[in-house]
């Protein structure tokens, strides 16, 4: 059996980590091209208390996230996509 295929969407670099009520906020940039800013939000099922939660986000601050997703089979893979989005008709337009 063949294990499913994942394409990596980005790797950020996480700048921040905030606190949240039941976890925490993570921001930071995309490396490479990508220089988007992203966002994850982290909730824990369990409380957290003081140490862990000061722990974990020290740990957290210092950390890199790649977010990748399930290839859906006859499904466009995103960069194919936008490659084709890009593409002109063969349309030509001219403005006066």
């Amino acid at each position: 059996m063949d294990a499913p295929q994942f394409q990596r969407l980005a790797e950020v670099a996480v700048d921040q980590v905030h606190p949240e009520p039941h976890g925490f906020s993570l921001t930071g940039r995309g490396g490479g091209a990508d220089r988007a800013e992203y966002r994850l939000d982290l909730h824990f099922d369990v409380p957290l208390d003081a140490r862990t939660r000061a722990v974990l986000g020290e740990l957290l601050s210092q950390s890199e996230v790649t977010v990748s997703r399930r290839v859906t089979p006859g499904r466009p893979e995103p960069a194919a996509a936008r490659e084709r989005a890009h593409k002109t008709s063969g349309r030509r337009v001219t403005a006066d």
